[in-house]
């Protein structure tokens, strides 16, 4: 499984937290210490509640369903979309649009209409719109792609969030926790991890250590796909073989009614009855 180890996290900055007047309470647990007026988180915990985010995300990738990616920071977005893309997951970069969860139907709608669009563009009724119209709706076609083009492909609700800063994904945050919907992110020391079911205490505003984490998350989701496509051949082969051996059994077995005719009955001599002569 994918494993991030001491001077990885160290090398990249994942320990660096922000200020102390900044810090939420609730991230005490997981300050290591406080140097020149910034906190430190302590790593050794870091890698502990990686190992057990990682792990619940390969879980799901294996089990088939999806993960929603979040990160609309400037650090953060091309990361997410470099990486996520490779293991095939949605990801939010753009504006998180209000209600993705909670209206999922309104979106989905959204969704439909971009591919209308793509339909109508391969028709006739295409040509005969006007220079103007058809400018249009190509702006609000790439509208559309911008904002739900990596989503286009998520037909119902994630299975789980990964969320990279929570204060600024806050309305993601808030909708995943009114669906029950699992959430993974990275937390500062600014932040409340009570809030996120799997917290990774790390630094999110650095470059270095946000790449770090989610390639860690994709590598994760990678290997879960990758067993679920070896068990899934498995699976196949092995019926493959029982169907084998059943025709090849069934094709042995000698027909009862033509190779083996049955064996004629002995006949039995009949009783004779005498009948008793009346005196």
């Amino acid at each position: 499984m994918a494993k991030v180890t001491f001077e990885e996290m160290l090398d990249a900055g994942v320990h660096f937290g922000h200020l102390r007047r900044k810090w939420n309470p609730n991230m005490a647990p997981y300050i290591f210490m406080e140097r020149n007026g910034i906190h430190i988180i302590d790593l050794y915990k870091t890698q502990a509640k990686l190992d057990d985010a990682l792990k619940a995300l390969k879980q799901i990738a294996k089990s088939g369903r999806k993960v929603l990616f979040v990160a609309t920071k400037k650090q953060a977005k091309d990361i997410v979309a470099e990486s996520i893309k490779k293991v095939n997951m949605p990801y939010v970069t753009e504006r998180w649009p209000g209600g993705m969860l909670t209206n999922f139907a309104t979106i989905r709608k959204a969704v439909r209409k971009m591919t209308a669009i793509d339909k109508m563009k391969t028709t006739s009724s295409w040509n005969n719109l006007s220079k103007r119209e058809r400018l249009q709706i190509d702006r609000e076609r790439a509208k559309l792609e911008k904002n739900l083009g990596s989503i286009s492909d998520m037909s119902r609700l994630p299975a789980a969030l990964f969320i990279v800063d929570i204060l600024k994904e806050n309305i993601a945050v808030a909708e995943a926790r009114k669906l029950n919907i699992p959430t993974f992110a990275m937390v500062d020391t600014n932040s409340d991890p009570t809030l996120i079911d799997f917290p990774i205490p790390a630094n999110d505003d650095a470059s270095k250590s946000i790449s770090l984490i989610i390639n860690a998350a994709a590598q994760a989701v990678g290997e879960g796909l990758a067993e679920r496509k070896m068990a899934r051949e498995k699976k196949a082969a092995e019926n493959h073989e029982k169907e084998a051996k059943a025709a090849a059994k069934k094709e042995e077995a000698p027909a009862k009614a033509t190779d083996a005719p049955k064996a004629e009955k002995k006949a039995r001599p009949r009783k004779t009855v005498v009948k008793k002569q009346d005196k």
